[in-house]
């Protein structure tokens, strides 16, 4: 167990400003740009992916750079509809019921990835069943290069200094402005670099070295069983929700792992479908 006088002699947090820049009375706060740079980038990630027909089946791309242009919009929607909602849902619905304006107010609790993904999801199916693409494909893709939104979203709550972790007297350890004056796990960063850049090189690997979107659906279960496993094991570091806390009465089980083991299973059930699939037309 880590000590009090520990506790209190770890580094302190970066001074960053979570203001990136200001245009007269209009602040650019990092976790928009944060945003705005992970759509921009999947964006430009998906298009040459889409543009490589040697990745697809029969060598042929199912989706043209142009769809994915189009995709972008309904992409964006999908993940600030949904993960504004998906966080009111799973973790601050009496807050809203009590207040209904707390529901637009994204700075008080921001965004849960769960339920992007969910309006994600939805946008894709609508979009793909709309434009004559195989809903696998297009999952696919844009399972790809989430990791890249994930990435750039952690590191923009590290520099908000929110959504931080456990109490730990670890060398790495960050004394947070809004943790208390205890040192913490920087449990973002775990999750930067899980979810976002181990995440990423392995489905880069998949795609261009085993040419797995050859198997439709098996980048999708790799990532949803990747994320999933990988939220799992930062939850353990991370400090639950205050107005949650952990559930059941323990000290480890939170709504982050409650939310990700399906995305475990879902992931593993996608995988051997894709698999399964492949093989029946070789």
């Amino acid at each position: 167990m880590p000590t009090a006088a520990n506790l209190l002699s770890i580094m302190p947090f970066p001074d960053i400003d979570p203001i990136a820049f200001s245009i007269g009375p209009l602040a650019i706060h990092w976790y928009g740009l944060a945003y705005v740079a992970g759509i921009m980038l999947g964006w430009l990630y998906a298009r040459q992916i889409a543009g490589n027909d040697e990745l697809w089946p029969g060598n042929a791309s199912p989706i043209t750079k142009v769809q994915i242009d189009d995709f972008i919009v309904w992409a964006a929607l999908g993940i600030v509809l949904g993960g504004r909602i998906g966080y009111i849902l799973f973790y601050d619905l009496p807050s809203v019921v009590e207040n209904p304006l707390r529901a637009i107010e994204i700075w008080n609790g921001g965004m849960s990835f769960h339920g992007g993904i969910t309006g994600t999801t939805i946008a894709m199916i609508v979009f793909a069943r709309r434009n004559g693409i195989p809903v696998w494909s297009l999952f696919d893709i844009v399972a790809a290069v989430v990791p890249i939104g994930l990435f750039c979203g952690r590191i923009a709550n590290f520099v908000n200094g929110e959504l931080w972790g456990r109490l730990t007297d670890v060398p790495w350890a960050v004394v947070f402005p809004t943790g208390g004056p205890f040192a913490r796990h920087p449990s973002q960063l775990y999750e930067a670099g899980l979810e976002g850049i181990v995440l990423l090189l392995s489905l880069a690997l998949l795609v261009y070295g085993f040419r797995a979107l050859k198997a439709p659906g098996l980048v999708t279960g790799v990532f949803v069983c990747g994320y999933g496993l990988s939220r799992i094991l930062v939850e353990f570091f991370r400090e639950p929700d205050a107005q949650l806390g952990y559930l059941l009465g323990t000290n480890w089980l939170t709504m982050g792992m409650v939310l990700s083991f399906p995305m475990v299973l879902l992931g593993i059930w996608a995988m051997a479908r894709a698999l399964s699939q492949a093989a029946l037309q070789h």
